[in-house]
């Protein structure tokens, strides 16, 4: 069944206008549109982005299809079971997340650590502790698979013996960086998972990312900014986090680091600060003798 995946490859719709059009679809035992226009006409409003006609949507969806079984891509749809619970309490949550590997347990909680791909070596110390710390209390890492902080706090993860997910900001088979890929190797390895939004052959866009780092946050019961300067894209992680309800921290690395200009500006504005991964057991009540 393709239907997911042709919704999916319709441009310019939200999770929740993709699901009612799945609905009809369910319902009726045909794809309901043949037309842009008949698309506008069920939704009652205009749709941005170039339209193919439904046919070549349909071709698209099952060459997807053949991908995810030659490359082991599996995925899962909003409100589906198996769907990560969290994030599907974000606005406008992916409407299908695609991953290789195994999504974290929604059971045990999960901490997203991110930060510049240019970090001090102070920046990349904490990193690389934290994810160590928090594997080793059970706590799964979120990460962008970046260079730098986001590439330490996997690794830290992984070598603490814990459970890390990547999520990427292109399609599973454009992994990037490149140099990057012996670490996603392990991390699918070592039982966790690397998962986008995207389908297959989508490029690592720039625009990609900033709608990437909703994911990011999503999937987390919080976040540190480790180590950011102004402007720096791990900026919206922490934005995303604040609108989603999600804990919010700023690493100590950051505020003692010439690169930390974004991360101090969260701490001026009342964000808690994290020394280490004691801080973030403490606040959420996890007893561990593991984490310094």
């Amino acid at each position: 069944m393709v239907s997911d995946v042709a919704v999916a490859l319709i441009p310019g719709l939200s999770c929740s206008e993709r699901l009612r059009v799945l609905e009809k679809f369910d319902r009726e035992e045909k794809f309901p549109f043949s037309t842009k226009q008949d698309l506008e006409l069920f939704l009652r409003r205009s749709v941005r982005g170039k339209f193919r006609t439904m046919d070549e949507i349909f071709a698209c969806a099952q060459r997807h299809e053949a991908a995810f079984r030659t490359r082991g891509i599996r995925r899962v749809r909003c409100g589906q079971a198996g769907y990560p619970p969290l994030l599907g309490e974000i606005y406008n949550p992916p409407f299908l997340l695609y991953y290789l590997g195994r999504l974290p347990d929604p059971e045990k909680p999960s901490a997203a650590l991110v930060g510049t791909r240019k970090p001090s070596p102070a920046g990349s110390a904490q990193a690389y502790s934290l994810g160590r710390s928090l594997a080793k209390a059970g706590i799964a890492v979120i990460s962008g698979l970046a260079l730098g902080i986001d590439a330490m706090a996997h690794r830290g993860c992984l070598d603490g013996g814990g459970v890390t997910v990547a999520v990427l900001g292109s399609g599973l088979d454009e992994l990037y960086p490149a140099s990057n890929r012996p670490l996603a190797k392990r991390i699918l390895e070592s039982g966790g998972a690397v998962v986008s939004e995207y389908p297959p052959g989508t490029k690592p866009y720039r625009w990609n990312f900033p709608e990437r780092n909703r994911i990011i946050s999503g999937l987390a019961r919080g976040t540190v900014i480790v180590e950011a300067p102004e402007h720096s894209g791990a900026l919206h992680t922490a934005r995303f986090a604040l609108e989603q309800g999600r804990d919010l921290w700023a690493g100590k690395a950051g505020l003692l680091s010439p690169r930390g200009g974004g991360t101090r500006k969260l701490a001026e504005d009342g964000c808690g600060t994290v020394v280490s991964a004691a801080d973030i057991l403490a606040e959420w009540n996890v007893c561990t003798s593991e984490a310094p």
